[in-house]
């Protein structure tokens, strides 16, 4: 049980570290470019789509994180989810380009063509229109007090003269000396391998090393310090507005709460139950266990239909229904934030799983 404790709080560290990591950098991206960035996405529901399925393509969960994050401030619609969620494989993309390099392209392809098709259906049907988009009502604002604030900030005149210097004050302030903890202590635990962790999967008694991190977590462990910096060089209006009151408050104890709750579940779920007992030579019945498997909002499960695949011993149909439902760690910060956006995009995925699994195992 210590095991299990340990091994979901390092990876519950990883997975909000690197949600917040996504969502300081969107946040200073946003301001840099005057809020343009970000608002281009606006009223555009191909693009924002398009935009969605792409981020789920990149393999991992970073592309997931950030969909998220832009969904819950609302810059990415319902569909633009959902489609994230179709097209991202999460950890096992890693898996898949290293066990089956001959079908990977396929296999992304189907997942990218159909992500776009579902998601641009699931906003013009109007799906999730009434549940509403933007769950965090801050947002990623632009604010008085930025240098170069745009026309989405609509006080100007005497009120942004008020405003005019105050984003050049800078103090080494309580807030700023924990962000700096924060931010620095997770770069260093990324740096120095603290936080990886490996997917092995015995099969017939042979282990497989079958995923590396470490020049993912070499990336962001730099782009902690891209932001590390930014905390110690920043203004007070920005650290503590925008990174501390938007990000770490609002954001970081919810998400860390909700991943290391479910991954405890999950943990010790999984160490009492052997998932394997359930494969059998049943196409059918793997397509459906494949598609329940893929609503676990987990990195791991779904290494089984992969390994399984990539031994022959299952075909491509159930390999897609478990792409398309699940999406590794990617839907755990959505499940934080917004239950009921998680509940209908998963029941959306799972639908779309069981449709194209047995469609395509009818057509081979």
């Amino acid at each position: 049980m210590w095991h299990i404790l340990e091994d979901t709080l390092f990876n519950s560290v990883f997975v909000t570290g690197m949600v917040v990591i996504m969502m300081m950098i969107i946040e200073s991206l946003n301001i840099e470019s005057r809020g343009r960035l970000l608002n281009s996405l606006r009223g555009k529901r191909f693009g924002q789509v398009a935009t969605g399925a792409l981020l789920g393509m990149i393999p991992g969960c970073v592309g997931g994180f950030a969909t998220v994050s832009l969904y819950t401030h609302g810059l990415l619609s319902f569909g633009a989810l959902v489609a994230m969620m179709i097209a991202s494989s999460g950890d096992e993309a890693f898996v898949m380009m290293a066990m089956t390099p001959e079908k990977v392209v396929l296999i992304f392809g189907i997942l990218l063509v159909l992500s776009v098709i579902v998601g641009y259906l699931v906003d013009f049907l109007g799906i999730g229109k009434k549940h509403g988009v933007r769950t965090c009502q801050d947002g990623y604002r632009i604010h008085p007090d930025d240098n170069g604030s745009n026309d989405s900030c609509e006080n100007h005149g005497e009120e942004q003269g008020k405003h005019h210097h105050s984003h050049k004050k800078w103090h080494f302030s309580l807030k700023r000396a924990l962000l700096s903890l924060l931010v620095g202590g997770y770069a260093a635990a990324l740096g120095f391998g603290i936080l990886e962790h490996e997917h092995v999967e015995e099969i017939n008694d042979v282990s497989f090393n079958i995923l590396d991190e470490q020049w993912m977590n070499i990336f962001f462990a730099v782009l902690s310090c891209v932001i590390f910096v930014m905390i110690l060089c920043g203004s007070d209006h920005f650290v503590e507005e925008h990174l501390w009151q938007h990000v770490v408050v609002k954001h970081l104890g919810s998400i860390f709460a909700w991943t290391f709750g479910v991954l405890l579940l999950v943990n010790t779920g999984l160490y009492y139950f052997d998932i394997r007992q359930w494969v059998s030579d049943n196409t059918a019945l793997m397509i459906l266990l494949a598609v329940l498997v893929g609503i676990i909002p987990e990195s791991g499960p779904h290494l089984i239909f992969v390994t399984l695949y990539a031994n022959g011993i299952i075909g491509l149909p159930v390999l897609l229904a478990s792409c398309i439902s699940q999406d590794g760690h990617a839907s755990l910060p959505l499940l934080a934030e917004d239950r009921k956006a998680f509940l209908k995009a998963k029941a959306v995925n799972c639908v779309v799983g069981l449709v194209v699994g047995y469609s395509t195992w009818l057509l081979m």
